[in-house]
């Protein structure tokens, strides 16, 4: 699941990692990338508690900059769908969990070689639920410079394979709900723009009057992205099926706002 360590020299500051042959991956290399997480996640337990920082989620000031962003919009927002936001907050909040999350599950860290998977880069571990990153597949990589839209025949390959790899590590189900993953990333403007950029401003105000790119894809390209899987996880009669009518309104916004906007990518580059 990730590189060999054979030396380390804490004096110098100085890793020594395995050397890793990367494959180019196919087309429906997130079936294997997410068993290869759930694995991955599996190998923290109870007992590693403490060892990392625990995962934060959104806040309830992340929910003011969404509902701020779709009054700018000009979205009327009804009570039960900022109530609904407000009550995910304290579920994600809730969920804790001890899987290893890598913290940055981008593409890119997850070298395809002969003998599986390999992941690097773990600088932002955390311990938190799987579900977490698991959201990464549909939701477009809410980290990384690389967003992809999967088709949803793959999407639900690669969601079995995580399930399955998981089961088979714990022996029980994960901890998490989807659904409630993919809409917190949605509600968090720093996931939107790189690292340097994120704690400084409100990224979700910005949008109506400009946009950026980062990576393969546009802020606003990003944004329309989730909505449009948001309001469709959580069109039937959910927890948040007030957020699916609000999200849905927000998307069909934008893109009347800006045709011109392109779909995210649908390969990696």
């Amino acid at each position: 699941m990730v590189s060999a360590l054979p030396a380390v020299d804490p004096g110098q500051r100085v890793l020594v990692l395995e050397h890793l042959d990367h494959r180019p991956p196919g087309d429906d290399w997130i079936v294997d990338y997410a068993g290869a997480s759930a694995r991955l996640h599996a190998t923290t337990g109870p007992a590693d508690a403490g060892a990392l920082p625990p995962w934060q989620g959104p806040n309830r000031g992340d929910v003011d900059a969404f509902l701020a962003l779709a009054e700018a919009l000009t979205v009327p927002v009804a009570p039960r769908a900022a109530g609904e936001l407000h009550d995910l907050v304290g579920r994600l909040d809730r969920v804790g969990g001890h899987a290893l999350l890598h913290g940055d599950l981008c593409p890119g860290d997850g070298l395809h070689t002969g003998a599986g998977v390999r992941f690097i880069d773990f600088e932002q571990a955390s311990l938190g639920s799987g579900m977490t990153e698991l959201a990464y597949l549909r939701i477009g990589s809410p980290t990384c410079w690389c967003v992809t839209s999967a088709p949803e025949p793959l999407l639900e390959r690669a969601e079995r394979a995580y399930h399955h790899a998981w089961r088979a590590a714990t022996g029980s189900a994960p901890q998490g709900d989807l659904t409630d993953a993919c809409a917190g990333w949605l509600l968090r403007g720093d996931a939107l723009v790189e690292r340097a950029l994120r704690r400084s401003v409100d990224h979700l105000a910005g949008i109506p009057r400009r946009d950026r790119t980062w990576g393969t894809a546009t802020v606003r390209q990003r944004l329309v992205h989730r909505l449009g899987v948001v309001s469709a996880m959580t069109a039937d009669g959910t927890a948040l099926a007030g957020v699916s009518g609000l999200t849905a309104a927000m998307r069909r916004r934008m893109l009347a706002r800006r045709p011109d906007l392109r779909p995210v990518p649908t390969r990696r580059p």
